[in-house]
């Protein structure tokens, strides 16, 4: 059984998902732009690149759904908890960027060479919540399923479509 996708929340069991035998996301596009048009479940969503890369800035480009997905996937992970510990917590605010970074100038990183991502992640919480609580929070946000798939190891399986019929 092949986990598929899983609730963004810290205590959510992968091994109870079902197989995955119809994609979550789909995405169509022609090849004479970048735009994308997106099914993921029953919602339709656009992508683009910038006017400044060649695009029609018609949707967020790859990267910004990328971040979309972590920071919605921290906000929601933070708020569960804190509803499950009836934490005073009002609203969370995630914001996020990207970048590449030269290996030799990340401290904490393994690679040392050549160059890599790096996210920021900058969670705000507001409420009156003790400082034993923040922490637990911002704790439990580096635990978002989101956070773990893209800090563990990735294994993209690309293969070519089975036609049913010709095109």
């Amino acid at each position: 059984m092949i986990a598929s996708r899983e609730f963004c929340g810290p205590d959510f069991d992968v091994s109870a998902q079902q197989s995955n035998e119809t994609p979550d996301v789909v995405v169509r596009g022609s090849a004479r732009s970048f735009r994308q048009e997106v099914v993921a479940s029953k919602h339709s969503l656009v992508a683009d690149e910038p006017v400044s890369a060649g695009g029609s800035d018609a949707g967020p480009d790859p990267y910004d759904y990328l971040l979309t997905a972590l920071g919605v996937c921290t906000s929601m992970t933070v708020g569960l908890y804190a509803r499950r510990k009836q934490f005073p917590l009002e609203n969370i605010t995630v914001s996020l960027s990207h970048s590449r970074i030269y290996a030799k100038d990340c401290e904490e990183c393994e690679t040392k060479e050549g160059m890599l991502d790096r996210i920021d992640v900058e969670v705000e919480l507001t409420g009156a919540l003790s400082e034993e609580q923040r922490d637990k929070l911002m704790e439990i946000a580096a635990k978002c399923p989101v956070h773990r798939t893209l800090t563990s190891e990735i294994n993209i399986r690309l293969r070519p479509a089975q036609k049913s019929s010709s095109s």
